[in-house]
């Protein structure tokens, strides 16, 4: 006969794999370019975009809810599906290749790849309200090789959600983005058109 120990021993074990099978598996989204071309010509501007600083607040996997003034919720199961700091970059050199019109944007170091431009981004905060907005407020850097001058610039973009879902969170941060890379790209030409 088992002891009552032992009985307590196996229901909790129990409800612990119990309790595993049922919880939901998690959700994964990802950040996408979503600049529009515009009637600039064609360029072969080469540029290095990152390192990306982000809040400690969503430096985490799971999408990180502004809920109250002073309050955020965590949510579990709806995750990034890679690091928020390197999303941020490839979507930035995504747009940015888009808006330059050149195929030399990247965010990882390439062997042989020398930019004539690198832009480095510290966002000071990147807040999703579900069902409502979306919010990237970024300091940007751009740094021309050619000359070492720098431009800088900070770009608050606020973009209404369109849906309830965390997929539409995710395209309206995505939006936003696009909106700070439309102002570094325009630092980009001013400088080209200086030079």
């Amino acid at each position: 006969m088992m002891s009552a120990h032992r009985v307590s021993i196996v229901i909790a074990f129990g409800a612990v794999l119990f309790g595993c099978g049922t919880s939901a598996p998690p959700r994964f989204y990802r950040l996408d370019s979503a600049a529009t071309a515009t009637s600039a010509p064609s360029s072969q501007t080469a540029v290095m975009v990152g390192p990306v600083a982000i809040p400690p607040t969503v430096d985490r996997p799971e999408f990180v809810l502004q809920v109250a003034p002073n309050r955020v919720e965590v949510e579990e199961f709806d995750r990034w599906a890679a690091p928020l700091d390197d999303s941020i970059a490839r979507t930035v050199a995504g747009d940015l290749s888009v808006l330059l019109a050149s195929p030399n944007v990247t965010s990882i170091p390439l062997a042989d790849f020398n930019p004539a431009y690198s832009v480095t981004l510290n966002v000071q905060r990147f807040e999703s309200v579900k069902g409502t907005d979306a919010l990237v407020d970024a300091v940007w850097v751009v740094r021309s090789a050619a000359h070492g001058k720098i431009r800088s610039g900070r770009t608050i973009a606020q973009e209404s959600v369109q849906g309830e879902g965390f997929d539409a969170l995710a395209a309206a941060h995505s939006r936003a983005l696009a909106r700070v890379s439309g102002d570094i790209a325009a630092a980009i030409r001013t400088d080209e058109g200086n030079m």
